[in-house]
């Protein structure tokens, strides 16, 4: 870029999916195996406080998936988010695109900062800042109603997260996720994913309604399923 910076700039597809941030198998119709993507715990696997690991059993078969609700799908989850993705880079911004649910987040990279703690949102508060080619975004003020992935990995409106953008190449931005949240986990942990570049000739994003026609969320309500608000530790 005339700044300096790495050109991230394009239309980019995930590297893995978002079913399962831990290590899994297929089930034969919709999942596709796939390696943990939480790398700094002796087991591979979030360090949830045992109660948070208890009210994870069973999660799926309780609660309707958010993003089954078109909510957008949060930060961790926005970089294994399904559809296309598209980096937009202006001087003091960076854009991140989500085709899916017109997901989108604007980060500045001067020195803002960030907003009241009481905001909550969707896709949180994203504040970046260069440290050499990487960007490194912190990520505050997200409501806690997203999950980490379609097993129901969650977190609480406490949660953390500092990401860092690397281009490994022109057609790889290498992502690590370093996550917080003393609510529910033991320990901070560390997730990682890539972006890979789409060379489609021609592409880009559409309009993606995800509401029109969505019958599922009823068709769960009828099966005794409820939306999923959040949790909080047991006192």
């Amino acid at each position: 870029m005339p700044d300096g910076r790495p050109d991230m700039q394009g239309y980019w597809e995930r590297a893995f999916t978002s079913q399962d941030v831990e290590e899994h198998g297929a089930d034969g119709l919709n999942i596709q195996p796939g390696p943990s993507l939480v790398i700094d715990t002796p087991d591979h696997k979030i360090p949830y406080q045992p109660w948070a690991l208890e009210f994870r059993k069973g999660i799926v078969d309780r609660f309707i998936s958010p993003l089954a609700s078109c909510f957008p799908p949060g930060v961790p989850r926005d970089i294994v988010a399904p559809a296309a993705h598209q980096i937009v880079q202006a001087p003091g911004y960076v854009m991140h695109l989500l085709e899916y649910s017109h997901s989108y987040r604007v980060i500045p990279t001067g020195s803002e900062g960030h907003v009241s703690g009481n905001v909550k949102l969707w896709q949180g508060n994203s504040r970046g800042r260069w440290e050499g080619n990487t960007l490194v975004v912190d990520v505050t003020n997200l409501n806690g109603l997203a999950w980490l992935d379609n097993a129901g990995n969650f977190a609480t409106d406490a949660l953390h997260v500092v990401e860092r953008f690397t281009m490994i190449d022109r057609d790889t931005i290498h992502w690590e996720g370093r996550i917080e949240d003393p609510k529910v986990y033991t320990r901070p942990w560390t997730m990682v994913s890539a972006l890979t570049r789409n060379k489609e000739p021609g592409f880009e994003i559409w309009e993606q309604a995800c509401q029109e026609g969505n019958r599922s969320v009823r068709d769960q309500l009828e099966l005794g399923m409820k939306p999923f608000q959040g949790v909080a530790p047991p006192r």
